[in-house]
């Protein structure tokens, strides 16, 4: 895996016959670099906890318009910092920590940067109650997960 700075942060992977670019900000993002790099929006699937990509139909991003999803298991439920309903979570957790820090009221506002300013931050819930937070990336290698993304391919120049 390789990133690619091209205002913004990109994950380029390079298969057989053509290179794959997946960690799109949103579906709209990946629609408008796949029009102006002559490429083909696919879904990109991530299994057995490895960083190998395959191309997918398995999740429907394409169809559903989605960027990122996330299967592991019916009790898991992972709420990317894009979806709905994050920052409630967020809010809640910070609320939560605040309460578990004894910490002045002044200093629970400031303790939402950490949430805010993880990198690409994931709540992860495990039978609606709070497991964890972790990044996109790293929910890659979480066993028994299958992480599915969207990707944009070009052909291998």
């Amino acid at each position: 895996m390789e990133t690619k700075d091209n205002e913004r942060k990109l994950n380029r992977y390079d298969l057989e016959d053509k290179t794959v670019f997946t960690g799109f900000s949103d579906f709209n993002d990946a629609e408008n670099y796949a029009q102006t790099e002559g490429g083909k929006l696919v879904e990109v699937a991530f299994k057995d906890g490895n960083d190998n990509p395959v191309i997918s139909n398995e999740a429907g991003l394409i169809e559903k318009r989605l960027h990122y999803f996330v299967d592991a298991g019916p009790e898991y439920k992972f709420i990317h910092s894009s979806d709905e309903g994050f920052r409630q979570y967020a809010d809640e957790l910070q609320k939560i920590k605040a309460k578990l820090e004894q910490s002045p009221p002044d200093e629970r506002y400031i303790a939402s940067f950490e949430i805010e300013n993880a990198e690409d931050p994931i709540i992860v819930l495990k039978n609606d109650a709070f497991e964890s937070v972790t990044s996109r990336e790293r929910s890659k290698y979480l066993k028994s997960a299958n992480v599915y993304e969207i990707g944009v391919t070009v052909p291998k120049s």
